[in-house]
């Protein structure tokens, strides 16, 4: 998912050096850092160079607008946080669950500024934002999906090519877990009340509690075997 790519904004007109690419990466971790502590609205152009310690028309020449800047650092986020939660394919599927919940426990604990952007935002409500916040969510979703029931089943007829998707009722159940699991993550990062451990242990027994519905409901979707024990 590289939507700055689709876009043709927010990357440098000069794309080769390693002193160039190291700059951008920099704006960006700063960036993540003052979105996280003030709202999209609150800062100005003027504030983010200042904090920054950079003359303002270098971020103009990366990010082309306080909008670029903020929609590349979003990205970048997300690309950190689908790889960690992505990871483990080739695990049979009650571990890829597992390690799937705990990498983005861990992308979330370790980089508390970065998430809340990803989630929380910052910017009101924008459509290339929700829909970056929205890819992360499907992402998750099939990774899961496939860990449970193998490649994603269309609710459709197969067109021969390209991105399959899950059936709505699997597909819905798992979405609703999904946002239920960030607004439990938000609380946890801000608290800390329970350890990553207990954590990931409470968000995969109410996955599998979404698995089970998804079964009373449509028995061609079986819960594995590891849900039906409260995985």
């Amino acid at each position: 998912m590289n939507h700055s790519q689709q876009r043709g904004v927010d990357r440098p007109r000069a794309r080769g050096t390693d002193r160039s690419l190291a700059r951008r990466a920099e704006l960006i971790a700063i960036g993540r850092k003052l979105f996280a502590d003030t709202s999209y609205d609150a800062l100005s152009m003027d504030d983010i160079a200042r904090q920054a310690h950079v003359a303002k028309g270098l971020i103009y020449y990366y990010f082309k607008s306080k909008r670029g800047y903020y929609l590349a650092i979003v990205e970048d986020s997300v690309a950190d946080l689908i790889s960690r939660a992505a990871d483990g394919r080739e695990l049979p599927p009650a571990e890829r669950v597992h390690r799937t919940i705990d990498g983005y426990l861990r992308y979330a604990e370790y980089n508390q500024a970065a998430y809340r952007t990803i989630i929380s935002g910052g910017v009101g409500f924008d459509t290339e934002v929700q829909a970056i916040r929205e890819g992360v969510r499907e992402v998750i979703v099939e990774t899961i999906a496939e860990g449970a029931w193998g490649s994603p089943r269309s609710s459709e007829a197969g067109s021969g090519g390209g991105r399959r998707e899950i059936a709505p009722l699997p597909r819905i159940a798992l979405l609703g877990w999904l946002c239920s699991v960030e607004g439990a993550t938000l609380d946890w990062i801000g608290h800390q009340a329970l350890s990553r451990e207990t954590m990931r242990e409470l968000l995969v027994k109410m996955l599998g509690g979404a698995m089970r519905a998804v079964e009373e409901i449509d028995p061609s979707y079986p819960a594995p075997t590891a849900a039906r024990r409260d995985t």
